[in-house]
């Protein structure tokens, strides 16, 4: 949430920037009436990033190694903006205010058409990169607190950029991009690791147990990232506060203007120094549960099954919820534990608590995933039984007179591949 929050504000303030440049240019230059086409052009352009962002959440992407390499795209799109920016911030003002001139002097439909699709295409570039973006974010995280930050995000960058220009509002904006560039290489760097786990998880790039244990819990611990975003911003803050200099006492001032202005320095550093104490409690705060959660944490008990004719036998009325169930079975003197789940589509899903990467971890489950308690992998349930990444090593089974019926020579085949 904290990520896409942080993205939309970082966009919707490059976007309402470039907004708010024309038309205080096209107002101090007496062409007021061609602020119509500018309004225009923003429409269209948030109409155009809706319908691409409606389009990406149908093109339902499944397969591992595709999130991945849709993850470090977004990494590289993150780290684009920021250098974009940073270098075009100096000079941003005038080229825009240039282009503007330029179309300007056309006739007036085709000054305000020419001026209108200027806008649409900066704008809608900001939004293009954002929904890409986010959707790369949405993959590794929960999808609709990803989409309550970015509304959030949007709101507060459409309040920055309306009160900026009307003056209530005074920030230095070389300290807002600075600041935020600092926090979103973080995230950046977030996606770029998330998308090396996919691509390993896929097998599309070498992985093994070591990688997957190390790199898995970072990447799918969401307040880990959340925490260190968070001690940026302190970070930030509280450097901004050390740096901050009083104001210089002017001998032209009256002392009404000279206390004004200290008084201003003072709430800044009180408001600058409470935010910075306000991020490293909840960074203790959400270290310490994590902490926590981590030593209490135990694998879910599993029901010990007696065989019969080589046979284990579990009743369909046991498995009519669709929450993952843990069994255990003693093969060739081997106690070995095992999965069955009944899916969406009514089948039922035999598979061992591990697999061939992370070996016998074992699995719990969180909504409609499972995730491997190595790596931290969140696995589809409608994808157990099927092969691959860190999908559990499916074990064949059948349903046979009102039970799921499994051979014990079939666990031990795929106890087997753990190793393997």
């Amino acid at each position: 949430m904290l990520s896409a929050l942080l993205l939309s504000l970082r966009e919707g303030v490059e976007a309402a920037l470039v907004v708010g440049i024309v038309l205080v240019y096209l107002n101090r230059t007496g062409r007021r009436a061609l602020s119509s086409y500018v309004w225009v052009g923003v429409l269209l352009a948030a109409a155009a990033s809706f319908v691409a962002a409606i389009l990406l959440q149908r093109w339902q992407v499944s397969e591992d190694g595709f999130e991945g390499l849709l993850m470090l795209v977004a990494s590289a799109l993150v780290v684009s903006m920021i250098i974009w920016m940073n270098r075009a911030a100096r000079h941003l003002k005038k080229e825009i205010e240039q282009r503007v001139e330029s179309y300007a002097q056309k006739s007036t439909r085709a000054a305000g058409w020419a001026i209108g699709f200027f806008v649409f295409m900066m704008v809608v570039r900001e939004g293009a990169e954002l929904i890409l973006i986010l959707r790369a974010v949405e993959l590794s995280s929960a999808g609709v607190q990803v989409w309550i930050g970015t509304a959030i995000g949007i709101a507060i960058a459409i309040a920055v950029g309306l009160f900026f220009f009307q003056g209530t509002l005074r920030i230095p904006l070389h300290r807002f991009f600075k600041a935020t560039s600092a926090i979103l290489m973080i995230v950046a760097f977030q996606l770029a690791l998330t998308g090396i786990h996919e691509l390993s998880e896929a097998m599309w790039i070498p992985s093994s147990k070591t990688e997957m244990s190390t790199i898995g819990p970072i990447v799918r611990n969401e307040v880990f990232f959340f925490v260190v975003i968070l001690g940026a911003a302190a970070l930030v803050v509280l450097r901004e506060w050390f740096s901050s200099k009083a104001p210089v006492a002017d001998a032209e001032g009256n002392s009404a203007e000279r206390r004004m202005r200290e008084h201003a320095f003072r709430r800044q550093r009180v408001w600058s120094f409470a935010a910075a104490l306000l991020c490293i409690g909840v960074v203790l705060s959400f270290a310490g549960e994590y902490v926590y959660g981590k030593v209490a944490a135990a694998p879910a008990p599993s029901k010990p099954l007696v065989a019969q004719d080589n046979l284990v036998r579990i009743p369909l009325t046991d498995l009519s919820d669709a929450s993952l169930h843990f069994y255990s079975a003693d093969v060739n003197g081997s106690v070995i534990r095992f999965i069955v789940i009944h899916k969406p589509n009514g089948d039922y899903a035999t598979a061992l608590d591990a697999c061939q990467i992370c070996g016998p971890a074992g699995y719990r489950q969180e909504g409609q995933s499972i995730i491997c308690r190595t790596c931290g992998a969140a696995i589809y349930i409608p994808s157990i039984g099927e092969s691959g990444g860190c999908n559990p090593i499916a074990v064949k089974s059948h349903v046979e007179a009102g039970a799921v019926v499994v051979d014990l020579s079939a666990i031990g085949d795929a106890a087997s591949k753990i190793h393997s």
